[in-house]
C-alpha cells in the first residue's frame, strides 16, 4: 500500500484534500480518523501535523507527503521536493516595528521570534549575523509588543496582521513556501509516485487553463488565431455559413479577459470559456 502524509487541519489540509479529489483519489475524512484507504488505487492517506509531515517521510516510514515548503525546510528533514502545487503561498519575512530603520544585517545581538527557528538560523548565519532567535508557537506578532523579542521572522501572506501590530517587512523573503509533493531524495520511485505525480500536474494545467471556443469572419482568422494559439495550434471547424469558421483553443486563465475583448474587437461571436477538469500537456 502506498503511503501519502496529507495535513490533519487548516487552510493547508483543506487545499491538499480539495486537489486530491479533484485527481480523482478518495481522501475525506468523515471524522477525525487519522488513515484513509483509497482501495481502488491501492493508497492510504495518513492525516498528520503538518510539522510532522517531512520527518516521516524523511525517515521512510510513508512515502510521500504533502506539505508546505516552509515547514519541511525547518524541519532539518532529508526529503526532496518532487512537485510544487501552487496552492497556500506565502513570504517568510523579517518584520520590526513600523518606527524602526533596523534591516537583516543590522540584527546582531538581538532577539528574534518565530516558529521556524532553523530557516531563521540558517539565513543569520549566511549573513554572519549572530542574533538570539526565541522559538515561538504561535503569536509571534505579539512578542515585540510583550517584550520577548525585538523583532519576528514569521509566514506573510497579505501582511495585513503585521499592519495592525505595528510592524513592517524589512529586507527581502528569506523564503517563499507553497505546499509541495515531498519524497525522500533516494526514493526509488513507483508507479503509484508517477500516478499521483501526473494525476496532480493534470490538475494544476486544468486550473491554469481554460478551453475557448468562438466563431470568427474567415477573414479575421489567421489575427484571431494569433491572440489564441492554444498549446500547439487552435482546433479549426467549418460551420454552416462559409464566410464564418470556429475557433477552439486552451488558453490561460491570467489575462482570460484581456483576450476576450480583443477578439470581441476583432468581430468574433459566441465567445464561450469552458472550466477543465484535468489535462495533460
Amino acid at each position: 500500500m502506498f503511503k501519502v502524509a496529507i495535513p490533519n487541519k487548516g487552510a493547508l489540509s483543506d487545499a491538499a484534500v480539495a486537489i486530491l479529489t479533484e485527481a480523482g483519489y478518495r481522501c475525506k475524512r468523515h471524522g477525525r480518523e487519522l488513515f484513509v484507504r483509497d482501495a481502488e488505487h491501492e493508497v492510504e492517506f495518513i492525516y498528520l501535523r503538518p510539522r510532522d509531515i517531512a520527518i516521516y517521510v524523511g525517515q521512510g516510514i510513508i512515502d510521500a507527503g504533502i506539505t508546505g515548503r516552509d515547514l519541511a525546510r525547518d524541519s532539518r528533514a532529508t526529503v526532496e521536493e518532487r512537485l510544487a502545487l501552487g496552492i497556500g503561498r506565502s513570504r517568510f519575512c523579517y518584520a520590526v516595528p513600523k518606527e524602526s530603520g533596523t534591516g537583516p544585517d543590522d540584527f546582531s545581538g538581538m532577539r528574534i521570534a518565530t516558529s521556524y527557528p532553523n530557516i531563521v538560523r540558517a539565513d543569520l548565519e549566511a549573513r554572519g549575523v549572530e542574533a538570539n532567535v526565541v522559538r515561538l508557537d504561535g503569536a509571534v506578532e505579539i512578542s515585540i509588543q510583550l517584550g520577548v523579542a525585538d523583532l519576528i521572522a514569521d509566514v506573510v501572506e497579505s501582511g495585513r496582521t503585521l499592519v495592525e501590530a505595528g510592524l513592517k517587512i524589512v529586507g527581502e523573503p528569506i523564503l517563499t513556501s507553497e505546499a509541495v509533493v515531498v519524497t525522500r531524495p533516494d526514493y526509488d520511485g513507483s508507479d503509484k509516485l508517477d500516478a499521483l505525480l501526473r494525476r496532480l500536474e493534470g490538475i494544476l494545467v486544468a486550473r491554469a487553463y481554460v478551453l475557448l471556443e468562438y466563431v470568427v469572419p474567415v477573414e479575421r482568422r489567421d489575427a484571431a488565431c494569433r491572440l489564441t494559439p492554444g498549446v500547439k495550434s487552435p482546433t479549426l471547424s467549418p460551420v454552416s455559413d462559409p464566410d464564418w469558421v470556429a475557433v477552439a483553443a486552451m488558453v490561460k486563465t491570467k489575462g482570460l479577459n484581456k483576450i476576450i475583448d480583443a477578439l470581441s474587437e476583432l468581430g468574433a461571436q459566441g465567445i464561450i470559456a469552458h472550466d477543465i477538469r484535468t489535462c495533460r500537456l
